[in-house]
């Protein structure tokens, strides 16, 4: 069933896209067997079906309006030839990396020219060639039909065309499932028949007279730069086309994704075998591949069996198609036209981003008043441009420190910020002393290097006082802050008289009261010092690094992170020892400590804690004061002696 869907569906197409084209109905047809019989056939895609396309129509039909339709057959035929090699090289997934403005745009490109053309036809007159000159006789083109009953007469079916293929899809089921191209040419056929009703009707004939081998005398004309071109162009947009179609396939069934280089490969056989045949050049087609789908397509039968049923028609019933008034085609080409120029993608994509906004529109514009390829280049080098000043995003930022500038750039410094590099050089140019710093710029291309390098010299060369230049890699010659000394802050009195308490050398220490734990937690991880019996603090403690006055309290506070600190109510803090990491100092959160337990070394297990770096150790009783340890020095005890700091 599914392929009777697409074949109804093809049908109308293969013929309307040959008659935009230029060329003989049958040539149409023939395209698309081949996309259905052989193509069909070969790997790639499961449910894309193939068949000449709508977005090559104009191409085709201003080259065969030049060279002659037997020029045709060359053409396509090398074009198949270079998507075979392109297949071959790994290449389809180049196509994918195509900016999405550029792409659109050029979809954009293509269904402008076809709605164009396509309204000269919808009044049965012949169109005048190009975009540009079509769009220039759309006043002539309304003048004569005002005046002709005919075109008036085809102009009236044309539009029933038109709108049955916007508005059927609104039509409920199971008679809105028939193809609205099939009801057009139904509908339109039957009342074209009516006496009286004169309108153009397409010319058929014979299929197998139609074909037009090409032979080797043919690819003379491959020197011509025109035919070169044309070719070019045709792989380009054939390869995209079915590829983009791959894409947009891939996203509307959960079956066997798209293999894109021998999707690539095999439209390229198409090609090849059409080319030869003297055929139009066929691309994978949305339309028809998402009937497929929607028919309840599960392998390749479907696409395959559409291409014998286009052959059993062609051969066997050509004379219905002599039935089929142009103006209808013209109307179902209109709508596919429209589809692709989709004016409401500019508006999102202008909403979305308006550089890639612009790009769309430049690569539009740029395919309707020059032509495809021309326009696509067009576009993807502003699409190029729009990236490199993106990407290179520079930060310029002036400060004064006393009687020194100081200019300082972040970011990507690339010939296309060089007029805004120059003018913040100029504005510092009358200072005498004066830092760039654009050592931590990210990318410096020659052109800036080179700029600054010129400058800094003309600047020393007409007497500046001072001229510094930093590159990238240069370390900034920033003065250090003066370091704090290795010795504490004088001991407070409870550390002066714990150290008056010390025993004499190889007396133990008095045993310890018992008091109140040194540290408690708090829900808010807010560590208090509680209890009057503090602990004196190391002879040779330091602050902590990250120490900071806390108002009111008479002490320092530790703090391991802008919301926790640790604050002393009663006496004094517990300074860290110099060869305490005070990472590991402030590690410690929800553990209580208390005497001789306050905090331990490094290795020592914590019990019901968190950090297992400070844990409950014991003090050596024989530790003196002045009795070195390994790494410390000054007279207190670590492992193995399981020497806590007191204090």
């Amino acid at each position: 069933m599914a392929s009777v869907v697409v074949f109804l569906v093809a049908l109308p197409l293969c013929i309307g896209v040959a008659a935009a084209s230029g060329v003989p109905v049958s040539l149409g047809i023939i395209s698309g067997i081949v996309g259905g019989l052989v193509v069909g056939f070969l790997p790639g895609s499961t449910f894309q079906v193939s068949g000449p396309a709508a977005g090559l129509a104009v191409l085709v039909l201003e080259f065969t309006t030049e060279h002659g339709v037997g020029m045709l057959g060359v053409v396509v035929l090398v074009s198949g030839i270079l998507q075979m090699i392109l297949g071959v090289l790994k290449m389809g997934r180049v196509f994918q990396s195509i900016s999405l403005s550029v792409v659109q745009g050029m979809l954009a490109g293509i269904g402008l020219p076809l709605i164009l053309s396509q309204t000269y036809a919808l009044v049965d007159s012949k169109q005048l060639g190009t975009a540009t000159k079509n769009i220039a006789g759309l006043p002539d083109l309304a003048a004569e039909v005002v005046g002709d009953t005919h075109k008036v007469a085809a102009l009236g079916l044309g539009v029933m065309a038109v709108v049955i293929c916007f508005v059927w899809k609104k039509v409920p089921d199971p008679l809105g499932k028939v193809p609205a191209p099939l009801i057009a040419v139904m509908l339109g056929s039957a009342v074209a028949a009516f006496p009286g009703l004169e309108v153009k009707k397409v010319e058929v004939g014979n299929m197998l007279e139609a074909v037009d081998f090409v032979g080797p005398s043919d690819f003379s004309h491959l020197t011509s730069p025109a035919v070169l071109t044309m070719v070019i162009t045709f792989t380009v947009i054939a390869s995209a086309e079915s590829l983009f179609s791959a894409a947009a396939v891939d996203r509307m069934h959960t079956g066997p994704r798209t293999k894109y280089n021998a999707e690539l490969f095999s439209q390229g056989v198409g090609n090849t075998l059409c080319g030869f045949l003297g055929a139009l050049p066929m691309t994978a087609v949305i339309v028809r591949s998402a009937a497929n789908l929607q028919a309840g397509a599960k392998t390749k039968v479907s696409r395959i069996l559409h291409g014998a049923w286009l052959l059993g028609f062609g051969l066997l019933l050509p004379g219905l198609l002599g039935m089929i008034p142009v103006t209808i085609l013209a109307g179902v080409l209109l709508h596919a036209g429209w589809k692709l120029f989709n004016p409401p993608s500019f508006v999102k994509m202008w909403r979305t981003d308006r550089g890639e906004g612009l790009v769309m529109f430049i690569t539009t514009g740029a395919i309707v008043v020059t032509d495809l390829l021309e326009g696509v280049i067009g576009g993807l080098a502003v699409a190029i441009v729009l990236i490199a000043l993106r990407m290179s995003h520079l930060t310029l930022r002036t400060t004064t420190e006393g009687d020194t500038t100081r200019l300082v750039l972040r970011g990507n410094a690339t010939f296309l910020r060089l007029i805004r590099l120059i003018r913040a050089l100029d504005s510092v140019a009358d200072k005498d002393r004066v830092v760039v710093d654009a050592h931590a710029v990210t990318h410096l291309d020659l052109a800036c290097k080179a700029q600054l390098e010129e400058w800094a010299e003309q600047r020393r060369k007409s007497g500046a006082e001072y001229v510094e230049l930093l590159l990238p890699g240069d370390e900034p010659n920033d003065q250090p802050a003066e370091e704090e000394p290795e010795v504490a802050d004088a001991p407070s009195p409870r550390a002066r008289d714990f150290a008056a308490e010390a025993p004499a050398a190889g007396q133990p220490w008095a045993p310890e009261q018992p008091s109140t734990p040194a540290y408690a937690a708090s829900p808010e991880t807010m560590h208090d010092y509680v209890g009057s019996g503090a602990y004196g603090a190391h002879p040779q403690a330091r602050p902590h690094p990250y120490a900071q006055q806390y108002p009111g309290m008479g002490g320092q506070v530790y703090t391991r992170a802008a919301h926790q600190q640790q604050a002393v109510q009663h006496g004094q803090v517990h300074l860290a020892h110099p060869a305490h990491s005070h990472r590991r100092y402030a590690a410690q959160e929800a553990q209580a400590a208390v005497p001789p337990q306050e905090y331990g070394h490094p290795g020592a297990a914590t019990p019901g804690g968190p950090a297992p770096e400070y844990g409950p150790t014991s003090w050596d009783p024989t530790a003196r004061p002045g009795d070195p340890y390994p790494g410390d020095g000054n007279g207190w005890t670590q492992p193995p002696y399981d020497g806590g700091h007191r204090g």
